[in-house]
């Protein structure tokens, strides 16, 4: 009798709904302590690589020439300071390890097999974590870059030589900079969701988002191409807005927006369909 309404019961609950799953990631991402000083000294570290830089040029503004002053001002290249390519690589690093310790904590802990006892669709709590970590991402790559750049061009602003996020290139380089932060999360989840360990994925995130754009250069065609393929150089080919100076393979915007596209349209099935057919 006990096994059998059991049995009945079981049988007659309801499939969890999927917004059901977002609040239960979003809980559970959130319920470490260890997650918000993640995201604060992340962001602490990005923009102070940022302002650090910025301060240094506006400390020693008065040392160059009146041409190289008027040259800063007149090429815009007040927006290198925005979002500098330093700060870039630490953001890398952070939203790459945080996507990457957002899984492979629960396989380290083995609440990946309560999870997936509860819901059976593994697909659909993959798609709920995606969804969730992109979201929580993308508002925190918003907040950096737009702190990083409103910091940055009011120190630059003293000499009158920053910019505003209404001149041509400035919204571009804030954009592109905030995508920076969900699409490197996306990567660390999928090689979370592949090598189901914390050290080894983020030791594999630098790899494949530090490591090996240093390895192409873009001075021969081969090269060229798959150094424009990777999430790294998508990002600088965005924010340099004086891009095409001695550059002897150059590609488009466009083209860089397509990489951003496909990289994190991949790290998601990944990190979707890749946990449906392994054991855990």
């Amino acid at each position: 009798m006990t096994a059998g309404t059991t049995a009945t019961e079981a049988a007659a609950e309801p499939a969890a709904r999927f917004r059901d799953l977002l609040a239960a990631e979003w809980l559970k991402l959130w319920s470490l302590r260890s997650t918000v000083w993640a995201y604060v000294l992340g962001a602490l570290v990005v923009v102070g690589f940022n302002v650090g830089a910025t301060y240094d040029r506006y400390r020693y503004w008065n040392a160059r020439s009146v041409a190289d002053r008027a040259d800063f001002v007149s090429d815009g290249i007040a927006l290198m300071y925005a979002y500098t390519t330093n700060a870039g690589m630490l953001m890398m690093l952070a939203a790459g390890a945080i996507g990457a310790v957002a899984i492979t904590g629960e396989y380290s802990t083995g609440l990946i097999r309560t999870t997936f006892a509860a819901v059976p669709a593994r697909r659909s709590v993959m798609a709920a974590k995606v969804c969730v970590l992109t979201t929580v991402m993308t508002g925190y790559g918003a907040v950096v870059a737009l702190l990083s750049f409103w910091l940055s061009q009011a120190i630059l602003g003293r000499h009158d030589a920053g910019v505003s996020i209404a001149d041509p290139g400035s919204l571009r380089v804030v954009v592109a900079s905030t995508l920076l932060a969900p699409v490197c999360g996306l990567v660390g989840m999928a090689l979370g969701v592949l090598l189901r360990h914390g050290a080894a994925a983020t030791v594999t995130v630098v790899v494949v988002l530090l490591v090996v754009p240093l390895v192409f250069a873009d001075d021969r065609r081969w090269a060229a191409v798959v150094d424009h393929a990777l999430p790294s150089s998508a990002w600088q080919r965005l924010i340099d807005t004086q891009y095409g100076f001695g550059v002897p393979f150059p590609w488009t915007v466009g083209g860089a927006w397509t990489v951003f596209a496909l990289w994190a349209l991949g790290a998601t099935a990944v990190a979707v369909f890749a946990v449906h057919r392994r054991d855990q």
